[in-house]
């Protein structure tokens, strides 16, 4: 079943990903939300032959939020034209553990992937293969074991917000990969992305969209305390 839809046109689809769905397909071989958007819109237009359905960026399995998706070759040109070049914004949630050192922050580290592990590395000073990692995050509230982050990413490195948030001591719920207590139960972990903002590719309109948190009780207790 398809995700909630938080807008639909001609040109571009953006799905709230729930922490069960995958971007692109995996060692696991379960359906990819790609295949559930080909079917639905194969269904909802009565299309004949292949649908086409651009994978733009990504999230990782255990994340929800909000995710877009281009529906013909040019929009899927235009809008990875806008992810590279960093026009689109976007804005996550994180519960984590622990408090960060300041209520607000500006994190500068250098990633390298460990392909095998799947994991990334944080370091303070650049080192082969490594890439710059730039985040900023603010503290929104707190509940007696849990904070809320609010985070603009300024570049979009593998695992990014999990790794620098785990290397200033700030890991977040569920993500046993890297050192928090616990895995969550339905195996996501609490981050979300919470508002993205792109240029419509034919239009040019300005789109800002929020994606509802999770449903979970601990994302339901710190909903009424985002930011309008």
């Amino acid at each position: 079943m398809l995700p909630e839809i938080l807008y639909e046109d001609n040109h571009v689809i953006v799905l709230n990903k729930r922490p069960s769905d995958i971007v692109q397909g995996d060692k696991t071989g379960d359906t990819t939300l790609p295949d559930l958007i080909k079917v639905y819109l194969k269904e909802k237009y009565q299309k004949p032959g292949n649908v086409f359905c651009g994978v733009i960026h990504r999230l990782d399995r255990p994340t929800s939020g909000a995710v877009i998706f281009a529906r013909t070759s040019k929009a899927l040109e235009r809008l990875n034209a806008q992810f590279r070049s960093k026009e689109t914004t976007k804005t996550y949630l994180a519960i984590v553990e622990d408090l960060p050192p300041q209520e607000t922050g500006k994190l500068v580290h250098f990633l390298k992937k460990n392909e095998k592990q799947n994991k990334s590395y944080a370091t303070i000073n650049e080192v082969p293969g490594s890439k710059q990692a730039i985040l900023t995050y603010q503290l929104i509230a707190s509940s007696e074991n849990y904070h809320l982050l609010q985070i603009e990413l300024e570049t979009g490195r593998h695992h990014q917000i999990r790794c620098q948030l785990a290397a200033i001591g700030c890991k977040i719920k569920g993500d046993v990969k890297y050192g928090a207590r616990r895995a969550n139960k339905d195996g996501s972990i609490h981050l979300h992305a919470w508002k993205l903002g792109f240029t419509h590719p034919t239009t040019k309109e300005r789109i800002t969209l929020h994606a509802p948190t999770p449903a979970d009780a601990l994302w339901q207790f710190f909903a009424g305390q985002l930011p309008v």
